[in-house]
């Protein structure tokens, strides 16, 4: 029987120097979170694309969200282009932004170099590849002649990287991710070509001080140093806490097999005189020390639980250590999320997945959280999932790169699905 997507694939893996070229340039438009640079500029540069391929395109502004100012506005874009009749909508979203490229590269982290038939660079596998093979399967599919239903729809978003509170959450607080408006999300994150991604874990950051007293650093005895208090906690997490995540175990397909066990890290740690003065810091016993824990928990682990064990752990030691005293706050919690196996995205994928690639992909679930948090808890959508092109233990790494075979792979994948769900019956 002939294949009626085989014009849409040739044209897309025809479009291989184009879909790099968009990589690239995405790329080299330097999205950094935090604070949140260039995002306006990246946001009209999709925007702009899209709209010259026939897309109705939208602006919206994450007013009042964290970080949102005049000179860092969560500047989101939001596409949407009808087919030739009405239908459902397929939504590829695609966060914008990226970490920091920290130090350790071969290749300029913004160049987008191209070599030995990968693309180096920030954001080139988290997750800027996925958005541009997104845009390429988007566009190919309206401009192969095919009559397609209903709408696909394009977002690239904000904030990702730091909760996602100016981009996916807001979006879906304002109704772009409800259920009648919208019906699939595919979110092409670097899970890896051959994998579809239906959850993550759930995360609990919290921002943990140890109390003291200041006195002259040359008599420690007259003060009480918190930087100690705050040694003497992470050497209870480090016997008795993290031995204990790590016996526990999830039924959830979590790769790698690591994260399939309970995880704290702690992701910042800083005490006694502020930094970034310029001079040399003053001699004084340290009154304060302050760390932020990242808390990986399961699905089998209720939030309630996994907050009540940090602070038992903290008033064990406030009974048994002479002027221990802390405080502890939330920063941001999530709760773990789980798409159906058997809903019409997932198997839509599967099968894109099994044509294009030749082979049985893994369902698998993430170690991280992503996007579909917000759409899953803000917009009661629980059709989505993760795929896209992309090295998964590569983010945020030095010399980040995507495979350009993988990026023309998953466009095909991601062509093939939103057909297949824009004329599933019923």
């Amino acid at each position: 029987m002939p294949d009626v997507l085989e014009p849409v694939m040739r044209r897309i893996a025809a479009r291989r120097a184009e879909l790099v070229a968009l990589t690239q340039e995405l790329v080299r438009i330097p999205t950094v979170n935090p604070p949140g640079e260039a995002y306006r500029a990246c946001a009209e540069y999709l925007g702009d694309r899209l709209s010259r391929h026939g897309f109705a395109v939208e602006y919206v502004r994450g007013l009042g969200t964290p970080g949102d100012s005049e000179r860092h506005p969560r500047t989101n874009v939001v596409a949407r282009r009808a087919g030739a009749r009405s239908g459902r909508c397929v939504h590829f979203n695609g966060h914008i932004d990226v970490v920091a490229p920290g130090a350790g590269w071969t290749y300029e982290p913004f160049a987008g170099t191209e070599r030995d038939g990968r693309i180096y660079g920030r954001g080139t596998c988290d997750m800027k590849g996925g958005l541009a093979a997104a845009v390429i399967a988007a566009e190919s599919l309206f401009e192969s002649g095919i009559a397609l239903p209903g709408s696909i729809e394009i977002s690239g978003t904000v904030d990702e990287e730091s909760g996602g509170f100016g981009g996916v959450a807001h979006l879906a607080h304002r109704g772009y991710f409800s259920p009648g408006r919208v019906d699939h999300v595919i979110i092409p994150e670097p899970l890896n070509v051959d994998r579809v991604c239906i959850g993550h874990r759930g995360v609990w950051w919290a921002e943990i001080e140890t109390l003291g007293r200041i006195a002259h650093g040359s008599m420690p005895f007259l003060g009480d140093s918190a930087v100690r208090h705050m040694g003497a906690l992470l050497e209870r997490f480090e016997h008795e806490l993290l031995p204990a995540l790590a016996a526990r175990r999830t039924a959830m397909p979590v790769v790698p097999e690591g994260a399939r066990a309970s995880t704290l890290n702690v992701n910042s740690i800083h005490g006694g005189e502020a930094e970034g003065h310029g001079g040399l810091p003053t001699p004084c016993v340290a009154d304060s020390c302050r760390i932020v824990i990242d808390r990986r928990f399961l699905i089998e682990e209720p939030l309630a639980a996994v907050k009540t064990e940090v602070v038992g752990l903290l008033d064990r030691l406030a009974a048994e250590r002479p002027g221990f005293r802390y405080r502890i706050r939330d920063v941001l919690e999530f709760l773990p999320t789980l798409a159906d196996a058997d809903g019409p995205v997932v198997r839509a994928t599967v099968e894109a997945v099994r044509a294009v690639l030749g082979r049985e992909p893994a369902i698998i679930c993430s170690p991280g959280t992503y996007d579909q948090k917000h759409i899953e808890r803000i917009g009661r959508l629980r059709e989505c999932i993760a795929y896209g092109p992309g090295i998964l233990e590569l983010a945020h790494q030095p010399d980040e790169y995507v495979v350009i075979d993988d990026l023309v792979s998953s466009a095909q994948v991601l062509a093939r699905a939103a057909y297949a769900l824009l004329n599933r019956p019923g």
